[in-house]
Formats: structure tokens, sequence, C-alpha cells
């Protein structure tokens, strides 16, 4: 085994088809172009926004006569006239409802003349920005973009969003606007700020539809100065189960830690969809083993945690599985303990668990598996362990499941049968459990070590053993009767 240094090597965000931004147009120059109903609608949003709206139209001003008297929003100029070249100079952005594809081009490139960038309504192709699917909560406001490939489609996820965005959020939103100076008068250090805006998300998540009071700001405050009294400059350390790999079998206390992240040491069996639901700042480091592969050293790894929370940062150590499974989280905490650094552990789905949900069964049964019992296959040396139980290895009522098993199981098949296992006891090997590319070999105890080169060479093999996973073995041979008929 060689070492391995730490690594900032994972992406913080996937690819963007498109980058969302949210313009402040508010006194600033927009050119509408277009007398049809969708124009009309354009008209609506970009005169909500407080922009100076130009609408050229020609012989449709009747249709803009309500918006250009109303005193929502910014002030709505309607020209019954064809739009010039000149109408464009200062404009912040520009949009036009046009059918004629010569029309359409040759607004296009006057835009991109002034400098302008330009939406065609229901033409992406010509378009340097896309209106999005509004969740309207403003000051909190959410848009949905599909690229425009297919625009029913985000509006049916708006529809969803709408559900689960209380309308008594933007009165939060607001306030959130109103309390910021005050914050920032404080001068307080990243580490207090955050703690306040936790406070703040915490409670307006509690009471959505609640409008906030002077009441509500007094008592963050306070909350806020007995963290500040007690604060002395160290962060804190979450120890957070990622579980097997698929995304949604994560914790809402695990997103939690994520979304809440400085810093994120991940091990190689954290899924890239996990790290995606992850605080788009967090920095992200590697800090994997790979079974006789290079791999960072626990001492490391335990002081690289404690000198980042040194720093007063919330450090997330997120680990496959279950952190407290073969995962050398004690060796973590004792480290955070010494340097006097607080530690919390968010517990995650063993891959045990979700290896055996993912082929349909129970670790446990009341015929066949009164007790479950975990093991390594993997020692300090990479060795077969010699301390283990080998008359509880060989126990027919037991469900057993070894971690790391690919390079010892010829040896764990050896000493198991030898103690008194049944050679035909069924098995099932498992690599990347609830993933996309999850591969498995069921077979008997006595042939699966000789079935492992079925399975991919790069990653850790999980074997369960025990007559609870017998159906795995008969759905297999099933399987190879009929590809054999």
């Amino acid at each position: 085994m060689t070492d391995r240094q730490p690594e900032s090597t994972a992406a913080r965000i996937e690819p963007l088809a498109t980058l969302p931004l949210f313009h402040k147009l508010v006194g600033r120059k927009v050119v509408l172009v277009g007398g049809s109903e969708g124009a009309l609608w354009k008209a609506e949003l970009l005169a909500a926004t407080g922009a100076e709206l130009h609408v050229f139209c020609e012989g449709k001003d009747a249709l803009f006569a309500g918006l250009a008297l109303s005193e929502v929003g910014g002030r709505v100029h309607v020209h019954s006239r064809a739009w010039q070249a000149d109408d464009l100079t200062e404009a912040a952005i520009a949009v036009a409802d046009l059918d004629d594809a010569d029309s359409v081009r040759a607004f296009v490139a006057a835009a991109r003349q002034a400098g302008v960038p330009v939406n065609i309504v229901d033409k992406p192709e010509h378009c340097d920005f896309a209106f999005g699917a509004l969740v309207n909560r403003s000051p909190l406001i959410v848009a949905i973009s599909t690229d425009g490939a297919a625009p029913v489609f985000g509006q049916a996820i708006r529809t969803r969003i709408e559900t689960l965005l209380p309308a008594g959020l933007k009165n939060w939103a607001q306030a959130a606007a109103d309390w910021r100076p005050a914050v920032q008068a404080r001068e307080l250090p990243f580490a207090l700020r955050r703690a306040f805006w936790e406070l703040f998300t915490g409670k307006a998540m509690a009471e959505p539809q609640r409008i906030p009071s002077l009441d509500d700001a007094t008592e963050l405050f306070a909350k806020l100065s007995r963290i500040e009294a007690g604060h002395d400059g160290k962060g804190r350390v979450t120890l957070v189960g990622a579980g097997p790999g698929d995304p949604e079998l994560l914790t809402l206390k695990a997103i939690r830690a994520l979304q809440s992240a400085d810093i994120i040491l991940y091990d190689d069996l954290v899924s890239p969809g996990v790290l995606e639901l992850a605080r788009r700042e967090a920095k992200r480091m590697l800090v994997g083993k790979t079974g006789y592969g290079p791999s960072v050293k626990q001492g490391d790894i335990n002081g690289l945690i404690v000198s980042l929370a040194g720093q007063g940062k919330h450090v997330v150590r997120l680990k496959g599985g279950d952190p407290g499974i073969f995962g050398r989280a004690g060796e973590e905490i004792d480290a955070c303990h010494a340097a006097g650094i607080p530690v919390a552990i968010v517990p995650g789905i063993s891959a045990a668990q979700g290896a055996a949900a993912s082929l349909g069964l129970s670790l446990t049964h009341r015929d066949h598996a009164r007790r479950l019992q975990f093991v390594t296959g993997h020692s300090r040396n990479g060795e077969l362990p010699d301390d283990l139980d080998w008359h509880a290895m060989a126990d027919p009522a037991a469900s057993t499941v070894i971690y790391m098993a690919r390079a010892t199981l010829p040896g764990f098949r050896e000493r198991a049968i030898a103690a008194g296992l049944d050679p035909q006891t069924p098995a099932v090997a498992m690599l990347s459990a609830t993933r996309p590319d999850e591969k498995r070999v069921a077979a008997t105890i006595a042939e699966l070590p000789e079935r492992l080169g079925e399975l991919p060479a790069n990653g850790p093999v999980l074997v369960l053993l025990g007559h609870a996973f017998g159906p795995a073995l008969s759905a297999a041979n099933a399987t190879e009767d009929r590809r054999r008929a």
C-alpha cells in the first residue's frame, strides 16, 4: 500500500447548460417588441421588476393600455410604431415576440450590435438568455429552466415547488434583508455570522406563515450573544454517514450537515450524487483509502480534521455507509476530543442494509437468521483477521456480512467450512450496492471465491452469507437455467 495525499479534486457543481442570473432592473431601460398576448405577459413580468419598459407594438397599443396606467412596478411607455435600432441604445435587455424569420434575425442583429442581451419568445436558438418558470415569494424568488427544451415541464416543476414553499416565506426573506445591516454592524467573525443565519433559518422554516417582528430579531440576537460568549474560535466536526451510494438514502440530518459545511473530507466510496447535495461554497477534499492501493494515512486524516476545525471551520467528515461501521470513526473522534473540538455523529444506512434492500431481502429472518454479525475481511496488515470467532462464522442461524472481502474470501471460506459451515450456504457478493452500476454474484460459499472475477476489478466487495439470502441464490440459478435452455 502506498501513501496518498489529500486531494481537492471533486467539482463542486455538475456542468450547467446555462448560468442562472438574477438581474436588477429597477429604473433601467428594457425594450419589448410585439403585440401578442405572449408579449403582454412578458411586459407584465418586466414591469414587475421596476424596469423602465419601452413597448413597441405597431398598432396594438390598446392591448397594453392597462399596464401603462398601472401603478405597480416600473414605468411603461407604449409606442404604437415599429422598433428602430436607436431604440435599443442603453437598454439593459431586449425581448421580442416575432414570427417572421427575417424580422427575428434583424432584431437579434441590432440588439447584439448595440451590446444588448436579447431574448426571442419561443425561439431559444436566437436567445442570449431565457426566462425561467417562476416561484414568486419576492424577495425570495425561485426560477426553473429547461434551457428552452420543455417549458411545460418547467411549469410542472414550478407547480410542485409552489406547494413546498409557504407564501409566508416572503415575509421572512424581507426580514432577512431588513436585519442584515444590524448583523453586519456587529463585525462578527464568519462562523458567528453563519450561526445567526442558521438560527434565523430554523425559526423561519418552523413558523413560515407567521409575520416576523422585531421581537424575533431581539430573540435571535440574544441567542447569538450567548453563542458569542462561549465562542473560543474553534470550529466543530460532524462525522456523517453517506449511506451506500444512492443519494435518496441520505438522512435529513446528513443533508443539513452537508449544507452547513465549510470543508468536506470524503472517501472514495462517496458517490458524486451525495456530494452534489452539499453547500456549493464548501471545499471538498478527497482523503480516501483503497484496498492494496494508494491511501491517505489515518493519522494524516486525523491531523487534517483537527487542524481545519481549529481554524474555526465546520468540518464534515463524510464516510460511505455508516461512519461507525468499519470506518475508523473512533480514531477521529478520539483526535477531536484530545484537541477539545466538539464532534457530532450522523449515522447513515450501512452498506449491509443497502445491499440487502437492493436484493429485496431482510438481513434477519425468523426461520433462517436469528442473529446478525458484521465482520471485516481485511485486517490492519491487509490479511484475513486471525481473531475472528470461527464457530460464530459457521453458525447456520446467523446472517454474516463480510466487509472488504475481495482478497481474503478464499481463506475465509476454508476456515469457516473447517469450523462447521455448510459449504452449500447461500452467499452473495456485491459491488456498488444501491447505485446504478451495482453488480452482484450469487453462489454457494464453496463456489463464491472463484466467481469474484465476474465482478469489476475496482472497488470493495461486500459478501452477504447465510440462509436468509437463499432467495437470491435461487433467483440467480433460475436465470442461469433460462439462459441455458
